[in-house]
């Protein structure tokens, strides 16, 4: 048979010219889909098996069938197999090969479905396995903030609106603010797998089967939940995978603002922190640097995540029911946010524990830019004053300190009282910086036994995800 002859292609039979070459590697896509092996195989196992307790498939031809496919794994794993473009798929090519060697019985397995059912399922399957491991290096994330956060509970800093210095935190209480956005997004990538674990496969091309399938068994057989109900849409749409990048984003956009702070922090200019060595690099030119590349690096990747969650809402903004080959075009973006995010993650997961912290410097930068004005206002509404004159009083302070470039807490007794004669003695428990951060003694506040308390919690919600 001529390579010229249509008919070489599964589809072949109604075509009398073969495709063009351009074409064929154009429309390809066994490029970039055939990481999805694993599942594919998984996915016509369960299918072959519901074939045959349909009675579909005899016993032998089912062990044929499952014997073949298993060998294929085999080859494929060992680097022996051989990608065909002009069998344009991953699908086509394990098909292909189980044809080869097994003979005709291997044509039997796709009766009741099709690429399109087939494609859905496998990218289903791809997708529950990568998010139960993003969910897992999330947890190993989130435990590193709670360690360095219970590790710095008692280490002051300043906290920053507009980046300005706005009142003194705990460096233990800024992790877990972290730790909170992560643990938001650890829930809504629970909420995907849960709504992605429907199996579409049975919906064949987009009519369902004239066959006596059993599809309750086949979604029973890959560990979903339960089959889609509607076999339009179950190849047709792919909402799940638009969620998932819609999580990734939201997530990257978390690590992307960690990033920035990560980056400031280890500037002469802040100092805060310290990363290990092993996690930055040097200049080529000026040999004194060391570069925060790791979080500088994911700081510009939450771009590229953005970038494939609009291209896949673009994707399937005007297609009508049911599959289309535009869809073909969903793979190379959600693989690529996969990696990506697997990788961000692993990077800090690795690092966050290993921060050092130079808490002297944190807390004399918390002793700049008046952090406990709000605390000395505070103080002036304990004693009566009503807050907007309270205001007004620590206003004028500020005002003085910065004049004669003292803190508050490093002024007189007799200073503060030119401002307020309601102001005593007392006042300086709260002007202090432990004095400002121990008074936030709350749920959600910055005090260190909040911050501990709220740590333990924390890592009780993660030892329960087992």
């Amino acid at each position: 048979m001529s390579d010229k002859d249509p008919s070489i292609k599964p589809w072949g039979g109604r075509f009398t010219e073969a495709t063009d070459q351009f074409v064929e590697r154009f429309t390809a896509s066994v490029s970039f889909d055939q990481r999805l092996y694993h599942h594919d195989i998984n996915g016509s196992l369960a299918h072959a098996a519901m074939l045959a307790k349909v009675g579909v498939l005899t016993t032998d031809e089912l062990s044929k069938i499952q014997e073949g496919l298993e060998e294929i794994r085999a080859e494929i794993l060992s680097g022996r197999f051989e990608w065909s473009i002009s069998l344009e798929d991953v699908h086509m090519n394990i098909e292909a090969r189980l044809t080869d060697k097994i003979g005709i019985t291997g044509k039997k397995l796709h009766t009741g479905r099709s690429r399109n059912d087939q494609v859905a399922t496998d990218i289903r399957l791809y997708l529950r396995d990568e998010l139960a491991l993003i969910v897992t290096e999330l947890s190993r994330l989130q435990q590193g903030l709670i360690t360095l956060a219970t590790r710095e509970a008692h280490t002051i800093m300043p906290g920053f609106t507009h980046l300005q210095t706005a009142q003194p935190v705990t460096f233990g209480h800024h992790m877990l603010a972290w730790n909170e956005m992560l643990e938001r997004d650890y829930s809504r990538f629970q909420d995907c797998a849960a709504r992605l674990n429907q199996c579409p496969l049975g919906a064949a091309a987009l009519a369902g089967t004239t066959y006596p399938i059993d599809r309750h068994y086949s979604a029973e057989l890959l560990g979903f939940d339960r089959p889609t109900e509607n076999s339009l849409d179950s190849v047709s749409d792919r909402d799940f995978a638009i969620e998932f990048a819609a999580a990734a984003s939201l997530l990257m956009t978390h690590m992307s603002r960690f990033s920035e702070e990560l980056v400031l922090w280890t500037s002469a200019q802040f100092k805060f922190i310290e990363l290990p060595d092993r996690f930055c690099t040097g200049s080529s030119i000026m040999p004194q640097k060391k570069n925060p590349d790791v979080p500088e690096l994911i700081r510009g990747k939450v771009g590229r995540v953005n970038g494939h969650l609009v291209s896949l809402l673009t994707l399937m903004k005007s297609q009508p029911l049911a599959y289309n080959k535009d869809n073909q075009e969903d793979k190379e973006p959600l693989f690529d946010i996969i990696d990506t995010v697997k990788d961000c993650l692993k990077a800090y997961a690795d690092m966050v524990p290993a921060i050092t912290v130079n808490a002297d410097i944190t807390r004399e930068a918390a002793m700049r830019g008046f952090s406990t004005a709000t605390d000395l206002a505070d103080y002036l509404v304990r004693k009566g004053l009503p807050f907007r004159d309270a205001h007004e009083v620590v206003g004028k302070s500020v005002a003085y300190g910065i004049a004669e470039n003292k803190d508050l807490s490093e002024m007189s007794l007799a200073e503060l009282q030119t401002f307020s004669t309601d102001i005593e003695q007392d006042v300086f428990d709260v002007l202090t910086l432990e004095g400002s951060v121990n008074a936030r003694d709350h749920i959600g506040g910055t005090a260190p036994k909040q911050v501990l308390a709220a740590a333990e919690r924390a890592l009780a919600r993660l030892n329960l995800r087992g």
